[in-house]
């Protein structure tokens, strides 16, 4: 069964080498497998052998910026089992533009929108026709999709060799592909406000970049370790604002029937699920406000929170701890409006419901 990042990394691999002038030199490379069938057989340890043999890149240099100095970005993007049996990918236009975005943000030469989305859909293409692709289960609709697998692609840049302080000049971009389930365990759905700071002002807060998530990792272990499931960050400035969870944008539903979600800002990053839940809500009739929150109003105001992402879809927030304050929103359930956010986003991802934004983008069969 497919948990939340696996890594079970599917055999074809994506590789584009920068060279100059905007050109990016690419190709694919299948890495060594047998049938899925057939591995799903495999004692543990050779099929250990087998994957660690996948996620061998004995040509990419080792000692680099990207290793060094945490000097890279990355995308996190899905490919859904439709109830037609096809399979399709969801705003893999909107990854390839926040990438692009990010790789400038870092001084890196910009990956081309047109050349990630067509190697995402053939990769996704080379795994299926493996048999590396999960297969549509009407079950999962009783609940709206929480146990639904997918296919969980990882682009990300990695720099040519290097030691010191500098900027990555002729980079690689890397697509992998692993099965992934639900994101969140089953059990707790309690989140804690943390006093680390994910992003400051003026800094890279904005970027999918891989050192941003540094703090997060380290405060979600510490919530985690105090029994809570997701922590909080507020901003750097006054520790007062809401921002977003540790790898999550935050939406609050309130009691005046608004739905509140923080405003971009460069240390607040444009999340494709949240800008796909506003879409959904404006959608349903529901008024949309991004904007400031404190955590005061969220405490006082509030009658629902839930998570956005890739991973996390839309994932319900039972309560939040403030200073030893804690608010129970709806108490303790998933509150109506994010229940019905999340039907529709994931309806439309497994195409159990028409696809009226045009999100998701075929994967061919040929």
């Amino acid at each position: 069964m497919a948990k939340s990042f696996s890594l079970q990394m599917y055999p074809w691999v994506y590789y584009a080498h920068y060279e100059d002038e905007g050109r990016w030199s690419e190709k694919f490379i299948e890495k060594p497998h047998t049938t899925p069938q057939e591995e799903a057989k495999l004692p543990p340890d050779a099929l250990q052998e087998l994957l660690a043999k996948r996620n061998s890149f004995p040509e990419l240099p080792l000692v680099n910026y990207s290793t060094q100095y945490g000097l890279g970005v990355f995308e996190g993007m899905k490919a859904f089992p439709q109830k037609d049996g096809s399979l399709k990918l969801f705003r893999p236009d909107e990854n390839a533009k926040r990438m692009h975005r990010s790789m400038e943000g870092i001084l890196m030469p910009p990956f081309p929108v047109d050349q990630f989305i067509s190697a995402s859909i053939e990769l996704t293409r080379r795994n299926k026709k493996l048999g590396y692709a999960p297969v549509y289960d009407p079950a999962w609709e009783k609940d709206n999709f929480a146990n639904g697998h997918s296919i969980y692609m990882r682009p990300f840049t990695y720099s040519e060799p290097a030691i010191g302080l500098g900027v990555s000049h002729k980079p690689w971009v890397v697509i992998v592909a692993t099965p992934v389930g639900a994101y969140f365990e089953p059990g707790s759905s309690k989140a804690v406000t943390t006093d680390r700071i994910r992003a400051t002002p003026k800094g890279t807060g904005w970027i999918k970049c891989c050192s941003n998530y540094v703090i997060p990792i380290l405060a979600k272990n510490e919530a985690e370790r105090n029994g809570y499931m997701e922590v909080i960050f507020l901003d750097a400035k006054e520790g007062r604002y809401v921002e977003e969870g540790s790898s999550c944008n935050i939406f609050f539903y309130l009691k005046n029937g608004t739905l509140v979600t923080p405003e971009l800002k460069d240390t607040v990053l444009p999340g494709i699920t949240r800008k796909s839940i506003l879409t959904l809500a404006q959608d349903k009739g529901i008024k949309v406000e991004e904007r400031l929150i404190s955590i005061e109003e969220v405490m006082d105001s509030a009658k629902e929170c839930f998570l956005t992402g890739t991973a996390a879809g839309a994932t319900f927030i039972e309560s939040i701890t403030h200073r030893n304050r804690t608010t129970v929103f709806n108490k303790g359930k998933p509150g109506e409006l994010t229940l019905s956010l999340q039907r529709t986003l994931k309806g439309i991802q497994y195409g159990a419901l028409p696809d009226k934004f045009g999100w998701m983008v075929a994967v061919p069969d040929r």
